[in-house]
């Protein structure tokens, strides 16, 4: 049996957040790691979340969770803006690191943290989980095998109902400031976007409308007004490596239930990824799990294809997956997840969409691929 990889998580609020409800349950499933660390800011959370999730240290000091010689891997859990110098803290001790999307507030940060990473020789992984989702995988084996013929256009469609009614979650009002880089563009469709790359290959060229922020809101638990600055309507019109043509709408504030569809037309057939759900975070692509329609050349009617059955609580499953993969790259030296340079590809795409947004104009996307 293989010595666990020893993980550290910066970020491990007891109570509530992504931490809790995905990376915990993922590692104790998992015989490739063992959860020895955890980090919050105030010491009595942080010894809460060491008795409730099994580990034996407990942190305020993010420097000295990094440096402990029980931590093989960081792992980063917690708002954007706060990634690159925590990141940086685990990059100082030489250790690998696991971050959530986006690894930085900025195409710069993302840069100069995925360069000391390659310095360092350490190995990395950015949290874009969707693509190790069941679903996905098994969308990209029948792509691989020519369910869809020659792809000849792609719709992404993401709508999220956060915002709507006017209230919001203490916990998700960072995210309507721009400023902090979570936003409906940065996080529904970074991993949305990102699922479509992988299945049908990049873009190549794109025109952007970023739509305004929407009515201000009012945070449901202190009643505080929020005004938004971060854009409620996303439009996208793209090309793709292989002549074909993609339509992307992300959306805020959605009246009815969230869900996610992305559709794929091709010469010898259709192809649908979708997520429909009540609850706002499994109508996500990167944590609930899709369901898969199929039509092929001649067939008037989607048919609901069978997909592997889920493995793992649903929020947890494709944390599962991804960490699965990463403990192979840890001890193989492989390459199966996306690592920080595939992130500062995805950021550059972002930046695109914003530039193309403001000046109106067509833009050539560079520096984006397909990661494995």
């Amino acid at each position: 049996m293989r010595t666990p990889v020893r993980v550290g998580i910066i970020g491990a609020n007891p109570e509530r957040g992504w931490a809790a409800a995905a990376h915990v349950p993922a590692l104790h499933a998992l015989p490739d790691y063992a959860l020895t660390a955890v980090g919050t800011r105030r010491p009595d959370s942080a010894r809460e979340a060491a008795r409730r999730f099994g580990a034996e240290h407990a942190f305020t000091d993010p420097h000295a969770l990094a440096a402990h010689p029980d931590v093989d891997l960081v792992v980063v859990t917690v708002k954007v803006p706060h990634h690159a110098e925590l990141i940086d803290a685990a990059l100082d001790a030489g250790k690998h690191v696991l971050a959530e999307w986006p690894l930085a507030l900025t195409t710069a940060e993302a840069e100069n943290l995925t360069e000391k990473a390659r310095a360092a020789g350490v190995r990395t992984a950015i949290g874009l989980q969707a693509r190790h989702s069941p679903a996905v995988r098994h969308a990209r084996g029948l792509i691989t095998d020519g369910y869809l013929g020659e792809i000849t256009s792609a719709t992404l469609y993401a709508a999220i109902a956060r915002g709507a009614g006017g209230t919001i979650p203490a916990e998700a009002a960072y995210t309507f400031d721009r400023a902090n880089g979570a936003g409906l563009l940065e996080v529904t469709g970074g991993h949305s976007l990102d699922v479509l790359n992988f299945l049908a290959g990049d873009l190549t060229a794109l025109s952007a409308i970023l739509g305004p922020p929407g009515p201000n809101l009012t945070i449901a638990e202190t009643d505080e007004l929020v005004r938004p600055t971060s854009p409620a309507q996303v439009l996208v019109s793209a090309t793709l490596t292989n002549n074909a043509v993609a339509s992307i709408h992300l959306a805020n504030g959605k009246a009815s239930n969230s869900r996610t569809r992305l559709e794929f037309s091709g010469t010898e057939g259709d192809l649908a990824v979708v997520t429909d759900a009540h609850d706002l975070r499994a109508a996500q692509i990167q944590i609930g799990e899709p369901r898969l329609l199929g039509a092929r050349l001649g067939e008037s009617d989607w048919q609901e294809l069978r997909t592997p059955a889920p493995s793992a609580e649903q929020s947890a499953q494709n944390v599962r997956l991804l960490y699965e993969a990463f403990a192979h790259d840890l001890h193989t030296g492989g390459q199966t997840v996306a690592d920080f340079a595939h992130a500062v590809k995805l950021h550059r795409l972002l930046d695109t969409i914003r530039e193309a947004a403001a000046d109106g104009t067509r833009h050539t996307v560079t520096g984006y691929d397909r990661a494995a």
